[in-house]
């Protein structure tokens, strides 16, 4: 039980909040790369990311694994996009690290989205059932390509109003 939650309610709330963070980090992500503060939507994208991590950590922990790993580190990218963003008003490069850190953030998400999609999706799964095949390999480097393009233009193009951030 977690929070009077049976196991399966719980990773149903985890997997929940992570696809409202996904689509909401993905929404704030179309803005950067238009340079549209999106303030409220920002928001719910770090809250939701944050709320993602720390479910995680709750679920039982018997050796490090790799999850494990893709959660200290989007802890830290959070600290850091959380700090530049509501500390340092992406003053300076600060705007440069928030954005690095928070579509990092976002990609681990979407990472372990696709690596649970191949553990869990039949199909899926019957195409990489090791999670070490090409289908598996391919799929995480298009999606690896796809965000360095997508942070590379939002690091060019999104230039808030001091107000806005």
């Amino acid at each position: 039980m977690f929070f009077g939650l049976s196991i399966q309610a719980f990773t149903q709330f985890h997997v929940i909040v992570s696809l409202v963070g996904i689509v909401a980090g993905l929404a704030v992500l179309y803005g950067w790369l238009h340079s549209t503060p999106m303030t409220r939507m920002t928001a719910i994208f770090l809250a939701a990311t944050a709320v993602t991590v720390v479910t995680g950590f709750m679920f039982p922990i018997t050796a490090f694994t790799p999850a494990l790993g893709v959660g200290i580190l989007t802890t830290v990218l959070l600290i850091v996009a959380l700090y530049a963003l509501y500390v340092r008003h992406l003053s300076g490069r600060w705007r440069m690290t928030y954005l690095i850190t928070a579509i990092s953030s976002l990609y681990f998400n979407c990472f372990v989205v696709v690596a649970q999609s191949f553990l869990k999706v039949p199909s899926l799964h019957a195409l990489a059932p090791n999670g070490s095949e090409p289908p598996f390999a391919i799929s995480q480097a298009i999606l690896l390509v796809a965000f360095v393009v997508a942070g590379y233009f939002a690091v060019h193009r999104y230039h808030p109003p001091m107000a806005a951030a």
